[in-house]
């Protein structure tokens, strides 16, 4: 397989910037490619001290890291020794797939098609949910503030083993435990339902009107990616979007560009604006993003205000600044026991690598107030069961073997050879992944 940075130098291990010079206050600017080969910089190029960058890359790269893209100025600076192998690997992003769906939702807005403020009800064939759920607005399901109740382990088990038979009436059943936007609730069903109404939208499927309106402009084809399905064949938007690090990395530029794509404008700098921006519920969440802010410092070690995270589990993130052009795409699989200050010691030594501008120091690693999982709503059992049909949280008729009249595929029965849970490996032509 290609990777997008056979382009950069391989040097004891770690893909190297070169020592090329530029004039003091420039960096050089690059412009983002559609293809597979983007343009490259040397740090120096860029207003970062060559020497400072590999020592931040020798923090970054470590056994759990699968691959590591930096640009600056949408130049491709520096990289993991991996890369020319593994960026082409289709992987799964988990929870970055919600800001995919962010964007989406902002190609159905620009449309006319979508509208935030607007109930769910507007959108949802007649009959499907009950009152309450219907007056969601769309706003609510962006900014994870439905008012829904969330069960995040129970919710995802079922879309890991593909159980799930119809998530849309799975979420319209989770029951609603306070107005809608007045609490941060971190859903996964939320989300589901979200791919949903915006499929109701366009008027046609959801992964269809994303390749044209996303991805075909970004030059992400069809046959690059896998993204999994329920049983009932609407698309996940929790995660499970299984996508090579390559591509991803163009969705990081196409963010940290406002939504511009060159001289294409593909999201309007308007929805984006208000994508990244503090919601009401929660100041360091916008549109299905994780944002910066004071009370978010922990996240984004040092990073200016604007910085902005598609946040994924096991550590598979890109961290997106505005301001100082910067883009620094990981994935890979952070294991228990993996180093809590990781992110910490990686950004420190990147922000302290700045010459144009230069940055202060953020500081020692501060460990972070503990947010482990200790609401019983988080793992709680009921929605597991619900998705058999039993208990409070099923939907008036569907179960797991049959869901508003209709009878659900076998788990898996979508998915391409090679791929299961955490991406897309082997050599058949029907594997997802760029060669």
């Amino acid at each position: 397989m290609a990777g997008a940075v056979t382009a950069l130098a391989l040097t004891s291990g770690v893909l190297l910037p070169g020592t090329a010079q530029a004039d003091p206050g420039t960096t050089k600017q690059c412009e983002v490619s559609s293809g597979r080969s983007p343009q490259t910089a040397t740090a120096a190029e860029v207003g970062i001290d060559p020497d400072g960058l590999a020592r931040a890359m020798d923090l970054a790269i470590d056994p759990t890291r699968f691959n590591i893209q930096l640009y600056r100025n949408n130049c491709l600076v520096a990289g993991s020794p991996t890369n020319p192998e593994s960026g082409g690997v289709a992987w799964n992003l988990w929870s970055g797939t919600k800001s995919v769906v962010a964007l989406v939702a902002g190609l159905a807005v620009d449309a006319g098609k979508l509208r935030i403020d607007e109930p769910i009800g507007t959108y949802l064939p007649a009959g499907l949910g009950d009152d309450a759920h219907r007056a969601i607005t769309v706003r609510n399901l962006l900014t994870e503030s439905s008012g829904m109740e969330v069960a995040v382990a129970a919710e995802g088990a079922t879309g890991l083993a593909q159980l799930d038979p119809n998530v849309v009436a799975q979420a319209l059943a989770m029951p609603i435990e306070r107005p809608q936007g007045t609490m941060f609730r971190y859903s996964q069903r939320a989300v589901d339902l979200l791919v949903y109404v915006i499929q109701q939208s366009v008027g046609e499927d959801f992964q269809s009107f994303t390749q044209r309106e996303l991805f075909d402009p970004l030059g992400i084809p069809r046959t690059d990616y896998y993204w999994a399905r329920d049983r009932a064949g609407n698309t996940y938007g929790h995660a499970h979007l299984i996508l090579p690090p390559d591509d991803f990395a163009k969705l990081g530029l196409l963010v940290g560009n406002r939504g511009s794509w060159n001289d294409r404008q593909v999201i309007s700098a308007d929805y984006m604006r208000q994508a990244l921006s503090p919601s009401a519920s929660m100041p360091c969440y916008g549109f299905l993003f994780v944002i910066n802010g004071e009370p978010c410092r922990l996240e984004f070690p040092g990073l200016p205000l604007d910085a902005v995270k598609m946040s994924g589990m096991l550590r598979n993130d890109s961290y997106i600044v505005p301001s100082l052009g910067l883009m620094l795409n990981w994935t890979g699989i952070a294991t228990p026991g993996a180093s809590s200050n990781y992110t910490h010691s990686v950004m420190r030594a990147l922000i302290n690598s700045f010459r144009d501008p230069v940055l202060p120091d953020p500081g020692e690693y501060q460990q972070a107030p503990d947010v482990s999982v200790t609401d019983p709503m988080i793992a709680r059992p009921d929605a597991f069961f619900g998705t058999l049909g039993v208990g409070p949280y099923a939907y008036p008729g569907c179960n797991f073997l049959d869901c508003l009249g209709e009878t659900p595929k076998a788990p898996f029965a979508d998915a391409p050879p090679g791929c299961l849970i955490l991406g897309c490996v082997g050599t058949d032509p029907r594997t997802p992944g760029i060669r």
